[in-house]
């Protein structure tokens, strides 16, 4: 493959950072002509080398200004097509939403190529007013993880990955109290510079008769066990872009009550059976059924659309010469 890009890998464990490091493991796995480099590395590129990265603002830099500033440097000297994350929408607020949209149309037009992780977002580039040419959509992957023995029930709602406003929690905590359930599960920790609004959370939670346990971070193998054991998976985004946390729950085998929104649609299109969907206004009808029913929050499935092999293929396509 000619002129293979060089996969732009960011150290820690932000969700993007970490999807990043794990999709360059499954190209590197079906082509020996890609690389990875890291941040360090590259002021030592010759001008004009390719280069593949994923963007958020909150990846980049302390400010959507400074990440998008990052991303041009890097893009003034470098050929660098990207996938974006995270993109800018109402959810962001009237003082956030404006500079998030500056910044990604920024990037967007700076890069060579442009990839999102949703039909959705790449419909949300237009309406964000944030990019209006090409744009690939390559979803992310699910991968089954064969293990996925149906556990003992922890008894309680969960709700997975980084806490942060307009992650669906108190939705869901109203849901549990509203369904009688007394017990709730954060997989996870707050996102960085919400430490106190998890702890709101927490409070108000409690006010409604609801516990909540935060996990705080866990390694793979913890909250997958972790995971699988919670009694109603929930997904119930307000800000919703491309859901990690979605992809996860199916992979463990369950089918997650998931609050409707175009996105969500789009994945119960892609992967028929693995969603439970409702309107807001059904969900704690949703949580009560689940309840009463355990077996429909596990899908059951052997086989799913796009695998981690499929989406790494489709990079490949995506980096071809003449695609773009």
């Amino acid at each position: 493959m000619s002129g293979a890009p060089l996969l732009l890998v960011h150290p820690g464990d932000h969700g993007v950072a970490v999807y990043a490091r794990d999709l360059a493991t499954a190209v590197i796995e079906q082509s020996d002509e890609i690389r990875t480099i890291d941040p360090s590395a590259l002021v030592r590129l010759p001008e004009g080398t390719a280069v593949h990265a994923h963007f958020t603002d909150r990846l980049w830099g302390d400010s959507p200004e400074e990440a998008s500033r990052t991303f041009e440097g890097l893009a003034r000297r470098l050929r660098v097509s990207v996938t974006l994350h995270d993109l800018p929408q109402e959810s962001d607020g009237e003082r956030n939403r404006p500079r998030r949209r500056e910044a990604y149309a920024l990037v967007a037009a700076a890069a060579t190529g442009v990839v999102v992780n949703s039909a959705h977002e790449r419909a949300l580039l237009r309406e964000e007013g944030v990019w209006t040419g090409a744009a690939t959509a390559i979803p992310l992957p699910v991968e089954l993880q064969a293990d996925a023995v149906e556990p003992a029930s922890d008894g309680s709602l969960g709700v997975l990955g980084y806490f942060y406003p307009g992650k669906g929690h108190d939705e869901a905590a109203r849901a549990a109290a509203t369904a009688g359930m007394t017990r709730m599960t954060v997989l996870g920790r707050a996102s960085d510079g919400h430490a106190a609004d998890l702890d709101a959370f927490v409070r108000r939670a409690a006010d409604l008769g609801v516990e909540v346990e935060v996990t705080g971070w866990l390694d793979d193998r913890e909250i997958a066990r972790r995971g699988r054991a919670v009694a109603v998976p929930v997904i119930a985004h307000r800000h919703i872009s491309a859901s990690g946390s979605l992809a996860s729950w199916i992979g463990w085998g369950r089918r997650p009550v998931a609050v409707r929104n175009r996105y969500i649609d789009e994945m119960a299109m892609l992967r028929p059976g693995t969603l439970s969907t409702v309107d807001e206004t059904g969900l704690a009808e949703a949580v009560r059924r689940a309840v009463g029913l355990p077996r429909t929050t596990w899908h059951g499935l052997a086989r799913l659309a796009l695998s981690r092999a499929d989406v790494a293929d489709a990079y490949l396509r995506f980096w071809a010469p003449g695609r773009r």
